[in-house]
């Protein structure tokens, strides 16, 4: 962590001290006596540092999307995102990821909403068309539920851009607030510059859980570190206190690993203005104003086009009724869902099949290996994404999953292997094959449930080595032993005419 330096006589930070004392109507939610009750009732069961993963919330404080979908607010401005690459500057463009960063974080429902923890399985894709006619792509699912998992991948094939990243959020109840303990990071990358940039997230924390007002905040710290540049920012998201500071501060400071200089220091509030100030020169600007700030929302095929794991469809009634405020349908709806997670996590278990994510593969990390530093990601998209132009990226990632409308797709399916297949998933992990168990935490998201066709490529530490150093393997099926042909059974959709092929897994 940074020392806070002061700079003459009083910090940037400590400006941001004489705003935001105040919360506004909009980050608060007002318990009624009914929902009061609903949140009693479940808190009644809990300790304080009590797990949260595994306790049913009323459907109230949900957010009607799914925590995979929700990820995207990290994309949802394009004008800070498509630029960076193109800066010749690496400092410069250090401050433009920096500033990108810190542009996603006032996208959030008025109050205190989680969103809906994604099962075991699910995926999410979508689209942006951006203004100069390029599109960015987003591919996600859910790869594990205990511990939660959520892995996605994001690509702007045209701006040279790619993400990688896996949330795993820890739940803990702290009396009269919730904790959300968000570990995991995200890596990007500009493959133009081959530069890696390591992002972490700041945790969440709902305020007033059992008495008063439900307030959101983010605080702790969160960093962004380039190896490559050695450029690092530290950025500190501030908890108001209880006899001083502000809500939705942000304090931090960037600084050369390699000279050990800091170069400049961040301040302000992550739902309004954010300043940075040069500590060389001493001039201080505007770096992101989220007051006037309109961000951009990815598209989405039609329900029509999705498949039945995939988020809209599958939450679509749940969504429908929070929207409504039909809380009984909600609850019903969402119901409905955990108990089918529980009920194929228990045939799984009884049938003894592992369960392995459909887009996603296990990183290779560890010394030697080709994603060696990444390791905190966990799982990867399950694709070599090496095309020597944008048009050639594009169409690997098209590849992948469905992400247009219209998009016809060639899928291949695996039979789920057995426990005795060259890669096991512990059972701590994920239930199996087809829907897991289910809860939702408070600001957490995290849960299971596979769709039941899902292709899978077993990733075995024997053949890590095996292929060309690259970020990732072909998507395909693994073969049998012996060298022989599997046997495949071809199926054509007859309105889409999507073809999918289902081959029997290597056990």
């Amino acid at each position: 962590m940074a020392t806070m330096f002061i700079i003459g006589n009083r910090s940037s930070i400590d400006e941001t001290r004489d705003r935001g004392d105040s919360v506004t109507q909009e980050d608060e939610t007002v318990v009624d006596s009914e929902q009061g009750n609903m949140l009693m009732h479940i808190i009644s069961q809990l300790r304080p540092g009590a797990d949260l993963s595994r306790v049913t919330l009323p459907t109230f404080i949900l957010e009607p999307r799914s925590m995979l979908e929700r990820i995207t607010n990290f994309m949802a401005h394009p004008e800070t995102l498509l630029p960076m690459a193109a800066i010749d500057d690496p400092v410069e463009r250090f401050v433009a990821v920096v500033k990108f960063y810190l542009s996603g974080w006032h996208i959030k429902p008025p109050g205190v909403k989680k969103p809906l923890n994604p099962i075991l399985g699910e995926t999410f894709t979508c689209y942006w068309d951006y203004l100069d006619k390029t599109k960015g792509y987003y591919i996600s699912e859910q790869t594990s539920h205990h511990p939660p998992k959520s892995s996605y991948f994001f690509m702007a094939p045209e701006h040279h851009i790619r993400i990688d990243g896996t949330l795993k959020p820890r739940s803990k109840f702290l009396g009269n607030s919730a904790a959300s303990m968000m570990e995991g990071i995200a890596v990007m990358r500009f493959l133009n510059r081959k530069e890696r940039y390591f992002i972490t997230q700041p945790n969440m924390y709902a305020r007033g859980i059992l008495f008063g007002k439900m307030k959101y905040e983010l605080g702790d710290h969160s960093f962004v570190r380039c190896p490559e540049t050695g450029l690092v920012a530290d950025l500190d998201f501030k908890t108001k206190g209880y006899f001083g500071g502000t809500y939705n501060a942000i304090g931090g400071f960037i600084k050369d690993m390699k000279t050990d200089k800091s170069l400049y220091e961040l301040s302000g509030l992550w739902n309004e203005e954010m300043y940075i100030k040069d500590l060389t020169t001493g001039k201080k600007v505007l770096l992101f104003d989220a007051t006037h700030a309109k961000e951009t929302p990815p598209k989405t095929r039609p329900l029509s086009e999705q498949e039945e794991r995939e988020s809209q469809k599958l939450w679509a009634n749940v969504t429908q009724a929070i929207k409504q405020r039909d809380q009984d349908t909600a609850t019903d709806e969402k119901s409905r869902i955990e108990i089918m997670q529980r009920e194929e996590a228990a045939k799984r278990a009884d049938e003894g099949v592992d369960w392995h994510p459909r887009l996603f593969r296990r990183v290779r990390g560890g010394r030697g290996g080709s994603e060696e530093g990444e390791e905190d990601l966990d799982w990867i998209i399950n694709a070599n994404i090496d095309g020597k132009t944008p048009e050639e990226q594009t169409k690997q990632t098209l590849q992948i999953a469905a992400i247009i409308p219209g998009q016809g797709l060639q899928r291949r399916f695996s039979i789920p292997s057995r426990k005795n297949s060259r890669e096991s998933v512990p059972r701590s992990q994920a239930p199996s094959s087809s829907n897991p168990q289910t809860t939702d935490d408070l600001i957490d998201f995290g849960e299971n449930n596979p769709p039941n066709n899902f292709h899978h490529e077993p990733a075995s530490m024997d053949n890590y080595h095996e292929h060309p150093p690259g970020l990732q393997q072909p998507l395909q099926p693994s073969g049998p032993a012996g060298g022989m042909t599997n046997i495949s059974l071809i199926r054509k959709d007859s309105e889409t005419q999507d073809v999918d092929e289902f081959v029997d897994a290597e056990s």
